[in-house]
């Protein structure tokens, strides 16, 4: 990454990435998303684990990326122990803000919002068929 490009808080947050890694994939409360474009090398594997409405964990895998790794990072710790409402409420233009992205880098902050949204619906739409709806 070229320190003189990015902000000092992204260089923050990928010095001291957090929820790097996976949850248990056949876990009842847990949805897998994968978001992004393979043809610019941007993808994202997001895991939450969804506890009565709650974010509980959050997991991620970013593939080629590092500024979007600290982007999600930053999403990860901002929804661990939210709403699921509030934590759709995270906009890619809060990140950016937050983050002071550069503007070639602003694309890389949808992937995490795009997503969590994803795995959401995931989740809303497994839960409905659990309960007959």
């Amino acid at each position: 990454m070229v320190m003189g490009v990015y902000s000092k808080r992204v260089i923050r947050y990928c010095n001291y990435s957090r929820n790097i890694g996976s949850l248990p994939e056949h876990a009842r409360d847990v949805v897998t998303c994968v978001a992004g474009e393979e043809a610019c090398c941007d993808v994202m594997r997001l895991q939450v684990s969804i506890r009565h409405g709650m974010v509980d964990e959050v997991r991620f895998q970013m593939y080629d990326c590092g500024s979007a790794s600290c982007e999600s990072s930053l999403v990860a710790r901002w929804i661990e122990g939210r709403p699921l409402e509030e934590a759709l409420a995270v906009r890619n233009s809060a990140i950016a803000h937050e983050l002071g992205l550069p503007p070639v880098k602003i694309h890389c902050s949808r992937l995490a919002s795009e997503a969590l949204r994803a795995a959401v619906a995931d989740y809303r739409s497994k839960n409905a068929q659990q309960c007959g709806g």
